[in-house]
């Protein structure tokens, strides 16, 4: 066994707000997309100013950032790069995530201080192939998802490079983001930050005459989510550096709840006080915040049947995000909360943070800001307020109790 540092947890960041939750919630670095260059063009993303702030904000925390320019290129791409590139070093990024090699060479051609990390877009599947990588004076290679773990194994032994792994998000249902149905059928490039995820439409089905397949619901592609909560252990144990979420589209409470579970998980492994208990209740934490079904995918074997949605499927919408702290009175015990999901007087819940240990209570009696004793929560963004006898902080989360 490799003996390396602590596995750096790594979040996934839209956002400077969501940035700054997965931080507090336990992110050891973020991974965010300027508004060029990058893939998830959907996502917010980071001008330069932001990118700018964002480094200084995590470094001032001790923290890394990672910067994404994983696009595959065009020519009308490439103008502004190299000034681009030059920028981030300046603002002291910790690496930047490419997919396409040219880049390389500008960042050496040019002189230019940056780390680089390979993509999981470049699908890197063999220890040859991180040997090349290597030989560039790459740092760490971001492996694809469509691998076991004896083959991780396999690669970190016979290299010694640092790796880093996907343990929670989406799945694509080809080699990550090589996919042309989305170009195809909406002329959005999933190379270029616009899948439009076809793999999730539904399709009829026909018959070889051509004669439509009658079913009450219709044909998808879709792989079903990651989720390595269960595996965690053995990720760190065979050297994998660094332990990457995906989802810079998701919510705050999206990230702090993803974050803070495999944080609590990682901390507990390395002081010894992960049970099978924990285990299982992290697991049914993840489970729920999410509205598709999560699976180990490709780490036992390869995936079948039972890891993938072809007939149908159930991603009701999730409600379990009650609301989030604004702030705690000590002296009169009442905390001030914006609501985010309908909630009642004598509903089981719990409130889980960074600074606190996750505790359940029965909500009380509900005021308004202006303190009229309200029957229920109603409006998503109101400002509530209700008497808590535990201590908590500004940006503690309360959600449906984890049963």
């Amino acid at each position: 066994m490799i003996i390396m540092k602590k596995v750096e947890l790594l979040a996934p960041a839209g956002s400077l707000e969501k940035l700054k939750f997965a931080y507090l919630y336990g992110a050891d670095a973020c991974y965010i997309g300027g508004r060029n260059y990058s893939l998830r063009a959907n996502a917010t993303n980071f001008s330069l100013e932001e990118i700018k702030e964002a480094s200084n904000y995590a470094h001032e925390l001790g923290k890394k950032l990672y910067v994404t320019v994983n696009i595959v290129f065009h020519n009308s791409d490439v103008e502004g790069l190299t000034s681009y590139l030059k920028t981030l070093a300046d603002y002291k990024v910790d690496a930047i995530i490419v997919s396409d090699p040219f880049i390389i060479d500008i960042i050496n051609r040019e002189n230019i201080d940056l780390k680089v990390h390979i993509s999981t877009q470049a699908s890197t599947l063999n220890y040859e192939t991180v040997l090349f990588w290597k030989s560039l004076g790459v740092s760490r290679v971001v492996l694809g998802r469509e691998l076991s773990k004896n083959e991780i194994k396999d690669i970190i032994d016979k290299t010694g490079m640092e790796v880093e792994t996907f343990i929670h998000g989406a799945m694509c249902s080809s080699y990550s983001g090589r996919c042309v149905l989305s170009n195809y059928f909406t002329n959005r490039d999933a190379n270029r930050g616009g899948c439009a995820q076809i793999c999730r439409w539904e399709f009829p089905l026909y018959d070889s005459s051509m004669k439509e397949i009658e079913n009450k619901t219709k044909f998808t592609a879709s792989s079903k989510d990651l989720m390595m909560i269960e595996v965690v252990k053995d990720m760190i144990e065979i050297g994998i550096v660094s332990l990457k979420v995906e989802g810079r589209m998701r919510s705050n409470y999206y990230v702090a709840t993803v974050i803070n579970t495999y944080r609590s998980l990682i901390d507990d492994y390395y002081d010894n006080k992960l049970t099978s208990e924990k285990l299982s209740y992290y697991k049914k934490v993840l489970e729920k915040v999410a509205n598709r079904e999560a699976t180990i995918q490709f780490w036992d074997k390869v995936p079948t049947v039972s890891e993938q949605y072809y007939l149908g499927r159930n991603e009701a919408s999730n409600q379990d995000f009650l609301g989030i702290v604004k702030s705690y009175d000590e002296d009169n015990n009442f905390v001030t909360i914006t609501e985010r999901n309908y909630f009642k007087k004598g509903d089981e819940v719990e409130v889980f943070g960074p600074n606190i240990e996750t505790f359940s209570f029965t909500i009380p009696d509900i005021y308004d800001e202006d303190g009229n004793l309200l029957e229920a929560a109603r409006h998503p963004e109101q400002i509530i307020k209700f008497k808590l006898n535990k201590r908590v902080y500004e940006n503690d989360i309360i959600r449906v109790k984890i049963c």
